[in-house]
């Protein structure tokens, strides 16, 4: 590409564009994995900046009192059983997906802090600002070849903002979503809620309504290369157990999975849904996913930790599986 042309094509992108002239038609990026292989490019470790918590009318907190705590139950005997249709759907509030948040919650933490971080408020003159969640859809672009996606940049005082467009098929996608896809969705939230306490002491209390307005985010810095990155992403937990306390490496993902016992769906789970689950681990320096494996009755029979940074190998591991498979050196 030329230089000299896409650094003018930036700053033409930087000056307001007349209201009556048409827009232009999104940039789009292919999905070939061949295209995006090469060496890992550079990913700085996040470092946590700060955090805030949405409660349950989905308001905006600058603390961590919505920060829940790792309680697995004990390693002995059976599997744990958890009933994950309890409480659906007399005890589920999902969040109003019609309201479009962007990135609101993240600039309202910048605004409140942008003075404290580290190099002062000119270090964002460069920086990349967005959610884990889109940077996760960038990351997986060449192994997804279902759900298309959309960004909107925004460029001000040098800063690039990025937050996610809803296509009209991913609208159209949800609005159509069935029961039974509307029911797995609460089963992953009752699951935390088995594995989750109020307090690092407690016991989790699964009696209580599932509502997913409340949230704990984590806001972190890092470096792509030479671009600098403030980005910030949902945490389902914190290990009070965790070898070391300092924010990300203390934090847990927690996700579910249907229970498999061929190898075909061994193989479509590392190939698709392993993959995300590395993304956004990685991405937000989380070090372990635990999974509860649920069976037919919505029952988890079984939990298995992931760790992030082994979750290659257990591809690796199956010479079959590789063929089509992911690998973390492709990246956009």
């Amino acid at each position: 590409m030329d230089r000299r042309g896409a650094k003018r094509r930036a700053q033409e992108a930087d000056v307001a564009e007349p209201r009556n002239k048409l827009a232009r038609p999104a940039l789009s990026l292919p999905t070939d994995p061949a295209l995006y292989s090469g060496p890992f490019p550079f990913y700085r470790r996040p470092s946590e900046l700060g955090c805030f918590s949405l409660d349950a009318q989905r308001q905006y907190h600058g603390d961590a009192h919505a920060l829940r705590y790792y309680s697995p139950p004990p390693t002995y005997g059976q599997g744990p059983k958890f009933d994950l249709r309890d409480g659906y759907p007399d005890r589920y509030q999902p969040r109003d997906e019609e309201v479009r948040e962007g990135l609101d919650h993240l600039l309202r933490w910048l605004l409140d802090h942008r003075g404290q971080l580290e190099g002062g408020p000119g270090w964002l003159a460069g920086a990349i600002v967005t959610w884990r969640g889109h940077l996760t859809k960038l990351l997986t672009t060449p192994y997804e070849q279902q759900e298309g996606w959309q960004l909107a940049a925004s460029r001000f005082q040098g800063t690039l903002y990025l937050s996610e467009v809803e296509t009209p098929a991913a609208r159209a996608q949800r609005l159509a979503r069935s029961p039974l896809l509307r029911e797995l969705m609460y089963m992953g939230y009752k699951f935390e809620q088995y594995m989750c306490a109020d307090k690092p002491e407690s016991s989790p209390d699964p009696s209580g309504d599932v509502n997913t307005n409340v949230a704990f985010c984590s806001v972190l810095r890092s470096r792509l290369g030479n671009h600098p990155l403030l980005f910030s992403g949902e945490v389902d937990c914190t290990d009070p157990q965790a070898p070391s306390t300092q924010p990300p490496t203390c934090y847990v993902e927690l996700k579910t999975a249907k229970e498999m016992h061929r190898p075909g769906h061994w193989r479509s789970f590392y190939r698709h849904k392993l993959l995300k689950w590395w993304a956004q681990s990685f991405l937000l320096g989380v070090p372990n996913v635990v999974a509860g494996f649920r069976n037919p009755e919505g029952f988890v029979c079984s939990l298995k930790t992931f760790p992030t940074m082994e979750m290659f190998e257990y591809v690796r591991a199956c010479p079959s599986l590789l063929l089509g498979a992911w690998q973390p050196s492709h990246r956009v």
